[in-house]
């Protein structure tokens, strides 16, 4: 698996192959840089469930500003740490989902793009919306990406765009708060 497009376009990411993760496919993550490059310059970008970290640095060989990943699990932690090692503006938080979510809650950090993709057999994808929402941690300006195969997101942001690529689906939401077109 490698960076399909910018600054670290062609750099190798350990960690498609272990038990345990289900990597982003390479067309899938196409689409969804296709669908989100003009938010993606200078935002604050949050991978939640990140595995091993290769929709975050996607976003940061693409400009992102800083990128904070969320990785629980302990070997895949590792292969994170190394996938990220030579990449500048990288926060590492080895914690559970919610405990990370409530700790950006209490520093009061927000996201321009949120990046959700969790295990499909835990259902927490509605679990960390939900928190989102309730506490306010998608910027003004911001969107929420999700990834999933059966457990379709319940969200009260608007729904901009939602695509499937075999059981894979990718839906895209923007805060209501949203001012202008999420694709200027």
């Amino acid at each position: 698996m490698r960076v399909i497009s910018g600054k670290y376009k062609g750099k190798y990411i350990e960690g498609f192959d272990i038990d345990g993760t289900r990597p982003t496919k390479d067309r899938v993550k196409e689409s969804i840089f296709g669908s989100i490059q003009n938010k993606v310059k200078n935002s604050i970008f949050l991978d939640l469930f990140a595995g091993s970290g290769s929709i975050g640095i996607e976003a940061l060989s693409n400009g992102a500003s800083k990128c904070y990943f969320v990785e629980n699990g302990e070997s895949i932690y590792k292969i994170l740490s190394h996938n990220t090692a030579e990449i500048d503006n990288v926060y590492l938080i080895k914690n559970d989902y919610l405990d990370a979510l409530k700790q950006f809650n209490k520093d009061s950090i927000k996201f321009d793009i949120i990046y959700i993709d969790p295990p499909y057999h835990l259902k927490l994808m509605n679990k960390s919306i939900k928190y989102i929402e309730d506490n306010n941690l998608l910027s003004i300006n911001g969107i929420i990406i999700c990834e999933y195969e059966e457990e379709e997101p319940i969200c009260s942001y608007n729904l901009i765009r939602n695509k499937k690529f075999g059981k894979t689906n990718i839906a895209i939401y923007k805060n209501n708060q949203y001012v202008g077109s999420v694709y200027e």
